[in-house]
């Protein structure tokens, strides 16, 4: 698919990195939870998240992917076929596509977050130290402690004579570490809620691409089954055609030779009138009764066109109950193809 999807919503992780009470074990924790299996150090961008959830350099991915797949063509040192390999860390296999490791999401948040710890990490300690806060009543009083009731931290002189005096309260590292162990839980069920959305939108890409694979293999399959159809009736209509034309032939021929023998005969007839004209002319007695008698010849040896010969609406065509079979056409439920 080679799509990425990431969490753009940066964490401000000011509060979790600074240089506190606990910080160096918290950088530490989560320092661990940036280290690649595989080359064990901490990830190098990009970072792809494989279908288990687990992440990877993708250039670990693509070392694992080759010694798993020797065989496989290789396109500028990096192998972008398809192919399969197991994840280092759960062995769960993980099948690709033809863009091989190239078409693994990026986690782009576990990017964000080594950004933000490289950079906190190099800021220098006493520039990630911040002044002490004074209480805003006593101004010469720093905040010290923390009212529980109306939960903000405040000064020891405002618990005895001040507005929290009736409060309940706590040592503020105290609840400091509280509140940050609280934030830190949060933020890696946070991680954890993303990583699962991660993979929960990986599933539905997979499953439009494979909704789309199978809507045009039954596409096809449908347009088969069409075109089969049309070569049936394509033959048919050919078939019906070809007697009405054979009898339309047959016909035309029979008229044409009678038509013919029609102009044969009044040829002769009209050559018979014309020696009848020339006799007619001929003033001596004798001669004129030499000539034989002209008779008129008769048409009684010619066949005759029997009536309503020339129809051909006998081919007639009923097609309204295969009409209706052919509108009535659609998917069989419950079986395949």
């Amino acid at each position: 698919m080679g799509q990425s999807y990431s969490i753009t919503k940066k964490v401000n992780f000011s509060i979790i990195l600074s240089p506190s009470i606990g910080s160096a074990r918290v950088m530490d924790n989560l320092e661990k939870q940036l280290i690649c299996p595989i080359c064990l150090e901490m990830f190098t961008k990009p970072v792809v998240i494989l279908p288990c959830q687990h992440n990877l350099c993708r250039k670990c991915a693509n070392d694992v992917f080759q010694a798993a797949n020797p065989y496989l063509p290789t396109r500028s040192g990096s192998l972008t076929s398809g192919g399969r390999f197991r994840c280092p860390s759960c062995r769960h296999e993980v099948v690709l596509d033809r863009h091989g490791v190239y078409g693994l999401q990026r986690n782009l948040l576990v990017e964000n977050i080594i950004d933000m710890f490289k950079q906190e990490s190099s800021r220098p300690t006493q520039e990630r130290k911040e002044e002490t806060p004074m209480c805003d009543v006593h101004e010469d009083e720093k905040i010290n402690i923390y009212c529980v009731t109306h939960g903000v931290p405040t000064c020891s002189m405002c618990k005895v004579f001040g507005a929290h005096k009736d409060c309940e309260v706590a040592p503020l590292g105290t609840v400091y570490q509280t509140k940050r162990s609280e934030l830190s839980d949060g933020i890696a069920m946070m991680v954890g809620n993303n990583d699962r959305i991660q993979g929960i939108i990986s599933q539905l890409d997979e499953a439009c691409r494979v909704i789309e694979e199978n809507g045009r293999r039954q596409k096809t399959k449908v347009c088969e089954k069409f075109d089969q159809l049309y070569s049936v009736l394509e033959e048919k209509k050919r078939q019906m055609s070809q007697k009405v034309t054979t009898e339309q032939e047959e016909k035309m021929n029979y008229i044409q030779g009678l038509t013919k023998k029609y102009g044969d005969h009044l040829e002769e007839s009209c050559k018979v009138v014309e020696r009848g004209f020339q006799t007619m002319e001929e003033t001596e007695m004798a001669l004129f009764l030499q000539v034989r008698t002209i008779n008129a010849s008769s048409t009684a040896h010619l066949d005759k066109v029997e009536r309503g010969y020339e129809k051909m609406d006998h081919y007639k065509v009923d097609f309204r109950r295969e009409r209706k079979a052919l509108g009535s056409l659609d998917f069989i439920r419950g079986e395949g193809m």
